[in-house]
């Protein structure tokens, strides 16, 4: 069994820090771009899609302006899922999923759906993006495809989005950052500089192929489905 605890301010160090780590262990899973470990530039992902959930979850004290809130399911003192969302402004029963993961030994096991029933209990009209792979499992839980959003499909709750507007953070500078360009010039003098355009070449051929299979899926269905 699980506990899930929501989050509309700050949450203790140890569940930043275990969720962090699961950002870390799941980024395949977590981000739209979904590298593989086996490409060099992963590292660099790793630490830019932390950094951003790292932000995200310094603004559920309210300081950055936007609204952040989180549920996190518990098993004793481990963190073995998380749901970080934004509630939509001026639409109270509005929000948007940003991330969510569970820890690989505990899926098929309802946390997600408990997590997801936890945040719809309170914001009836949810949108999210997923892999293609995903979109039974969220359908399962009252999801639509609505459309693409770049390497993912676009669902929601409702055949219509919400006209309200949700806060995000400025995350663009963090691929620019005194850290990323550590951590790039530290793989390109480890790999050289061959075997990083390699890299950045297969991620953008694996984007473009992620790209195309979320057409071609899109294609195949209603946009309401």
């Amino acid at each position: 069994m699980f506990s899930l605890t929501r989050y509309t301010t700050p949450c203790p160090e140890s569940v930043n820090s275990q969720i962090l780590q699961m950002v870390v262990d799941n980024l395949t899973d977590i981000s739209s771009v979904a590298l593989a470990p086996s490409n060099l530039l992963y590292n660099i992902y790793q630490y830019a899609i932390g950094f951003e959930v790292h932000l995200y979850l310094e603004a559920l004290n309210g300081t950055k302006g936007i609204a952040v809130e989180l549920v996190v399911a518990m098993q004793a003192e481990t963190v073995i899922g998380f749901c970080l969302y934004l509630p939509v402004k001026d639409d109270p029963e509005a929000c948007g999923i940003a991330f969510m993961a569970v820890q690989a030994g505990f899926r098929r096991q309802g946390v997600a759906r408990g997590m997801l029933g936890e945040v719809l209990a309170r914001y009836p009209h949810a949108e999210l993006a997923c892999a293609v792979e995903k979109v039974p499992v969220f359908e399962a839980i009252g999801f639509r495809v609505r459309g693409a959003r770049g390497t993912q499909v676009l669902m929601n709750t409702r055949d219509y989005g919400t006209d309200g507007l949700m806060g995000v953070l400025d995350v663009a500078p963090i691929y620019s950052s005194l850290e990323v360009r550590q951590i790039h010039t530290y793989l390109l003098q480890k790999h050289g500089k061959r075997a990083m355009v390699d890299a950045e070449k297969q991620r953008d051929r694996h984007l473009d192929q992620l790209t195309r299979k979320v057409q071609l899926f899109i294609q195949g269905r209603s946009p309401t489905a």
